[in-house]
């Protein structure tokens, strides 16, 4: 049985559109784009290395793909590998691409997400992806989330706990901040949500 594991950058107020530069995505007249640079040092650096170098496919939906394929295929010394993982990309409109191990998830995209997370295999890591973490998270598919939180609220934006996330508790696995202000937490599936009073 294979994890989806949800990697993203999110602010404070969970927004996570165009974390890596100013023409990322500015749908929905976002001008935020490349929050996250001013934020980033060699500790961020290496945790991030940490995390590209563990055994992983990807699942990524069509806009962080394009991103994606535009640069590292190119820059692969930035992320040993890369070009060799699978790459799973769930898409109504692209069907095809020269970036080595694509491949592309057709039909009823939560039951292919079943299918996929029942086969073995290392582990599917999402970057980015918006509109595939919501229907993941929808779908309660998600196993964990590493999550990089930044010292800023934007107000705006495309956010990961966005309407339909269903309730789901977690746990940390791990937390580490940096000199500059980031949080990198990692989350844990841990059953349903609990409640109380005092």
């Amino acid at each position: 049985m294979r994890k989806i594991i949800i990697t993203t950058f999110i602010t404070l107020d969970g927004v996570m559109q165009a974390p890596g530069g100013p023409e990322e995505d500015t749908s929905g007249g976002f001008e935020y784009g490349g929050w996250t640079v001013p934020y980033f040092d060699d500790f961020a650096g290496k945790i991030m290395g940490e995390q590209m170098s563990k055994p992983a496919d990807l699942l990524l939906g069509r806009i962080t793909f394009e991103i994606f394929a535009s640069y590292w295929p190119q820059h692969e010394s930035g992320w040993p590998g890369v070009n060799k993982l699978t790459k799973y990309v769930v898409s109504k409109t692209l069907t095809s691409h020269e970036w080595e191990n694509t491949v592309f998830i057709k039909g009823n995209v939560v039951e292919e997400m079943k299918k996929l997370k029942g086969q073995d295999g290392p582990d599917l890591h999402v970057y980015g992806s918006g509109n595939l973490a919501q229907t993941l998270m929808k779908h309660d598919l998600v196993d964990e989330f590493w999550l990089k939180i930044f010292p800023l609220t934007l107000g705006k934006g495309k956010r990961l706990f966005a309407e339909g996330t269903i309730p789901a508790a977690f746990t940390l696995e791990e937390s580490r901040v940096s000199p500059k202000g980031v949080i990198f937490a990692s989350y844990k599936r841990a059953g349903e949500v609990k409640t109380g009073s005092f």
